[in-house]
C-alpha cells in the first residue's frame, strides 16, 4: 500500500510530494502565525512597560509636591500670612469642662 502512495502520480507530480509541499506550507504558515502573535504579545509587554514608567514618574512628582506642601516652613508662613496663632494655653479647656462650655455655645 505505501509502495504505491509513492509511485502513484496526479498530473505529473507524486502524491507524496503534493502532500510534503501541504506540509511545508502548513508549518510556514504556522510559524508566521507564532511570530506575528508573539510580535502583538511583546509590543502589548512594551506598552505596559512604558505605562508603568509614567506612573513612576507621576507618582514621584506628586510625592514631591506633597513634601513641598507639608513643609514646616511653608506652613508657618502660610500660618502667619492669614494671622493664625497657636491657641493660648488660658484657652485650653479640660475634658470635665467641655460639658459647661457646650451649655454655654448652644444659649
Amino acid at each position: 500500500m505505501m509502495a504505491g502512495l509513492f509511485r502513484r502520480r496526479v498530473r505529473g507530480f507524486r502524491v507524496v510530494n503534493i502532500a510534503a509541499v501541504l506540509v511545508v506550507m502548513v508549518m510556514a504558515l504556522g510559524v508566521y502565525w507564532a511570530k506575528t502573535s508573539a510580535a502583538r504579545e511583546a509590543a502589548a509587554i512594551d506598552d505596559v512597560g512604558r505605562q508603568i514608567t509614567v506612573e513612576q514618574r507621576r507618582t514621584r512628582l506628586l510625592r514631591a509636591e506633597i513634601s513641598y506642601l507639608e513643609s514646616p516652613d511653608r506652613l508657618t508662613r502660610l500660618a502667619e500670612s492669614l494671622n493664625l496663632a497657636p491657641v493660648p494655653a488660658a484657652r485650653e479647656a479640660t475634658p470635665d469642662a467641655l460639658p459647661q462650655i457646650a451649655v454655654r455655645g448652644v444659649q
